[in-house]
């Protein structure tokens, strides 16, 4: 065609630019006054709040120390995350289980479900306890049989359902309510197009959901789960409502009781839980990240710097793709 240029003339001219690597711009960063003086009132106020724990000798620093690695306490603690793990272990079961119950098309699982959340959520959980702790002096005997017929399994309550195991099913019981919606909404938040295409491709419901559903909505309900077993580590300390005397809480009162020093005992305490929450929100963080592949950004705060990362340069760099996207001939 009269007046185009050949294709071998364009590439020798655009042969010596091809040669080049793609420079990025550099731009300089906007100056933001109101970053570095936030930053100064905010190490000032903290400055000044630990000024004023420290210099206080009220706090009763070497009490707190103490008391902090002292034996009893540190089993304490070890009881409160085995009663928190254990707990949240049986909550999710119960969770997975009544969320699942309630999009059966069985009429009787859905009303069963229902009614187990109507219930757990609808009284305190201080209530809840004390009737498990009370549980051996409403039976004094538990069986197993035929109702209103002979028995087949009789045993004391008291060895089964002690103060641990009671504390233990009062918070897993209670928790599996709440955590059902959670659950619930995270199965909710999948497209039902996946699951018509996983039908259509021949997988039963129990495939469907351990393989598509329940990955992809991991992503929802993990983030709440996280905020909940961190609210069940301090539910914990209501545990002497069964009661359970070797929890963190009830062992820092009975020393604050023993010893007059109630102020250094409750920073031990609070201590201990602000360590173990500080733990379980990174946890939540890594795990959170994890099943956000796919979804969300690894570095939400790179994401708005407009270049390209290093391994697009370095592919850039190569040649081995166009680097001007609306060429119409490709060298």
């Amino acid at each position: 065609m009269a007046g185009s240029t050949p294709v071998s003339v364009r590439a020798e001219q655009d042969g010596p630019q091809a040669a080049q690597p793609v420079q990025l711009n550099r731009p300089k960063p906007v100056p933001r006054p109101g970053t570095w003086i936030s930053a100064v009132v905010v190490t000032v106020l903290g400055a000044m709040f630990i000024n004023a724990l420290v210099t206080n000798e009220k706090f009763h620093w070497d009490t707190v120390w103490f008391f902090f690695r002292e034996v009893r306490v540190v089993s304490a603690v070890g009881w409160t995350l085995l009663l928190t793990f254990m707990a949240m272990f049986i909550g999710i079961i119960l969770a997975v289980t009544t969320a699942i119950m309630r999009q059966s098309s069985n009429p009787v699982l859905r009303v069963v479900s229902l009614a187990y959340l109507w219930f757990f959520r609808g009284t305190p959980i201080y209530t809840q306890l004390v009737f498990w702790g009370a549980l051996s002096a409403l039976y004094q005997n538990l069986s197993l049989g035929v109702p209103f017929g002979p028995e087949l399994l009789t045993f004391k309550t008291t060895t089964v359902f002690t103060p641990f195991v009671a504390a233990v099913l009062g918070l897993g019981i209670n928790e599996g309510a709440y955590l059902s919606e959670i659950v619930r909404s995270g199965l909710n938040s999948v497209d039902r197009g996946q699951s018509e295409a996983a039908r259509a491709l021949g997988m039963s419901k129990g495939q469907i959901l351990r393989r598509i559903i329940i990955p992809q909505a991991m992503r929802v309900i993990v983030p709440p789960t996280g905020n909940e077993t961190i609210s069940m580590l301090k539910t914990t300390s209501l545990v002497l409502a069964v009661p359970f005397t070797l929890d963190l809480t009830f062992v820092t009162n009975s020393y604050a009781s023993w010893t007059y020093q109630t102020i250094p005992l409750l920073l031990v305490a609070a201590i201990w839980y602000i360590i173990i929450t500080s733990i379980l929100m990174v946890c939540q963080h890594y795990i959170e990240r994890y099943y956000g592949k796919g979804f969300d950004s690894d570095s939400p705060g790179k994401g708005a710097k407009r270049s390209l990362s290093a391994r697009q340069q370095a592919i850039l760099d190569a040649h081995t793709t166009k680097d001007d996207p609306f060429r119409e001939v490709t060298p």
